[in-house]
């Protein structure tokens, strides 16, 4: 018990951190009711569990010792969610340590449940919300009702409608998929039909969001937008969706399996009282294994932060364009965390005009990310602005390879094509997981961890491709002063 219990004090701040993750976010308060729900499955079990004596499986220790380098690693470079499914996976670990592999498996679903606990969804809200734009658009179209769509927004003769992230039905999955799970267990016995029905709880929620989203855009048209366009809006969404709920539940009871698996013999002790001093201290000694395999990884990243240097702020004058400074076309802003050095400027070559802006990470802590689902772009709540496509591209400048991300924005004044891309550890990429990757390493190694997003862009007319190639010209003669300005200010650090 001690060993399971430790990863609670020893993480504490991890743990704290999906506590206020709950706290925050309606998405993810269903995790106040994990454990309790774990502790009572296990409590259900104690009738198997009685006979079954522990023994310790040091096997499992290893993969103790590999959960808390994932939190390590997760903790060096700032991917809070990783982090915190290193720290719960460590439970149902440690209890294989300690118990053993017989008496685990009794307990694998009701510990393996915690994980549900840990706030993990946002990975699927973009492609969530461009799957519901799709399926409402389309569901639309076959009703021969006119609509005209850019990116996530589209417009019907009665008005206008935007899928955003409340609307990506990532609430409705994750219930969907907790609850499932948890029916699935205590609903079943053959693991094909617990499999079949947690598959169905998969892609029930998708479906029914994007049914949800059809009948209210239908809600609001045939209204002439006086219904589902306010607080009612949520109000169908969710009933909607409770009736799907109950549906699903209902039929899948029709093939449900009461009759409980038979209880597994107790092992034969022919000299039980004998083996229990030496057994005791079998499963004192993997306690304190296991814990000690636990608590490395917290005290090494504190050595690690407490030897770390803080620098100054970066200087960016050093950057020398080779196009003459121009007047400023646009306003927009991408809405990044505060970086710890900042350039702007709009340039132009003959009729050829780009913005670029550089935003300089140094010193990164959860205010100050590079890498961060908080930076966007664009911003949900951004009045002026909004995404209308992104994609990534490659493009070849000066014999190089250059990948990045394009994006085309709307706002009041008209269309802007944004290129962006990262430098990390001395390298342009543009996955955030590389990023993430290559910053747990450097601090890893205590290297510096300077990084940088590189944003230009241009104003679109009518031809998308002759601000392409405006953009592929500003970045063909900047890319080696680029790169200078950021080597020489990585450089500088000790």
């Amino acid at each position: 018990m001690p060993a399971m219990l430790a990863p609670f004090v020893i993480y504490f701040a991890t743990a704290r951190s999906i506590v206020s993750i709950w706290n925050s976010s309606e998405t993810f308060t269903h995790g106040y009711i994990i454990l309790p729900i774990s502790l009572w499955l296990i409590w259900r079990e104690r009738g198997r569990l009685a006979p079954l004596t522990p023994a310790p499986w040091w096997p499992a220790l290893p993969v103790l010792a590999a959960c808390g380098f994932g939190w390590l690693l997760a903790s060096l470079g700032d991917v809070q969610v990783v982090r915190q499914y290193a720290f719960v996976a460590m439970i149902p670990v440690a209890a294989v340590a300690v118990l053993g592999l017989r008496l685990s498996w009794q307990l694998a679903f009701p510990l393996t449940f915690l994980l549900f606990a840990v706030p993990f969804g946002d990975a699927f809200i973009d492609p969530l919300i461009n799957l519901t734009a799709n399926f409402t658009v389309a569901a639309v179209e076959l009703t021969g009702i006119p609509i005209l769509r850019q990116g996530n927004n589209f417009s019907l003769p009665s008005g206008d409608w935007s899928v955003v992230e409340a609307c990506s039905g990532v609430r409705y999955l994750i219930s969907s998929v907790t609850l499932g799970c948890l029916y699935a267990y205590l609903t079943y016995r053959s693991w094909q039909r617990r499999l079949l029905f947690v598959l169905v709880s998969i892609a029930v929620p998708i479906l029914a969001n994007g049914l949800r989203a059809f009948m209210i855009v239908m809600i609001g048209h045939f209204s002439g937008m006086q219904l589902a366009v306010g607080v009612d809006h949520l109000i169908y969404g969710w009933l909607f969706f409770g009736l799907v709920m109950f549906l699903m539940f209902w039929i899948g009871s029709f093939w449900r399996e009461d009759t409980p698996a038979p209880a597994s013999p107790a092992p034969h002790t022919a000299e039980g009282a004998r083996v229990v001093p030496a057994q005791t201290r079998r499963i004192a000694g993997a306690a304190v294994a296991a814990i000690a395999c636990m608590a490395l990884w917290p005290a090494y990243g504190y050595y690690i932060e407490r030897t770390g240097a803080k620098q100054e702020q970066a200087n960016l004058s050093g950057f020398q364009p080779r196009w003459e400074e121009g007047t400023p076309f646009t306003r927009w802003q991408p809405y990044f965390q505060k970086p710890n050095a900042e350039l702007t400027h709009f340039f132009r070559k003959g009729n050829q005009q780009a913005g670029l802006t550089l935003l300089y990470y140094r010193n990164q802590d959860d205010d100050s990310e590079l890498i961060n689902t908080q930076n966007r772009l664009v911003s949900d709540e951004d009045p002026n602005w909004r995404r209308i496509s992104s994609t990534t591209r490659q493009e070849m400048l000066n014999g190089r390879s250059l990948a990045m991300r394009e994006a085309q924005l709307q706002g009041a004044s008209g269309k802007l094509l944004v290129w962006q891309w990262y430098w990390v550890d001395g390298g342009f990429i543009v996955s955030d997981y590389a990023g993430k990757l290559l910053q747990a390493k450097v601090r890893l190694l205590q290297q510096s961890d300077d990084g940088a997003s590189l944003m230009i862009y241009a104003p679109v007319d009518e031809d998308v491709e002759k601000t392409r190639a405006s953009l592929r010209d500003f970045l063909a003669e900047h890319l080696a002063p680029l790169e200078q300005v950021l080597a020489a200010n990585r450089q500088a650090r000790p």
